[in-house]
């Protein structure tokens, strides 16, 4: 058994969404990166009342941007399941577009201004 595994109840440490982005502008294909650990479902319902407001609504901005990066053809998204409630979500970086039109970088954080 591994004993390094955070306690699932803890209140994990939120990834930032610009970082997530910085992260992905940089990383080279197949890198993966942890963009939140728990349960993320029952981590962003309000009646819950699991995380205060602020937290949660950039829970919300950062799982949002990780699914348009995927959607976007830049990252892949994984959930890994560790035990009850403890999931691992990652993003792992894909082969950049060939078109070279537009900077990466300058598009994905943009958007996050």
């Amino acid at each position: 058994m591994d004993t390094h595994l955070p306690d699932p109840r803890a209140v994990p440490e939120l990834l930032a969404e610009a970082s997530l982005c910085s992260w992905l502008g940089a990383a080279a294909p197949g890198d993966r990166l942890t963009y939140f650990r728990g349960a993320l479902a029952r981590s962003i319902c309000p009646q819950l009342k699991l995380m205060q407001d602020e937290e949660r609504l950039a829970l919300i901005r950062l799982a949002e941007r990780a699914l348009k990066l995927s959607e976007g053809c830049f990252a892949h998204l994984v959930q890994i399941r560790h035990g009850f409630e403890d999931y691992e979500y990652l993003v792992i970086a894909r082969p950049r577009p060939r078109n070279g039109s537009r900077n990466l970088i300058a598009m994905i954080l943009g958007e996050t201004a």
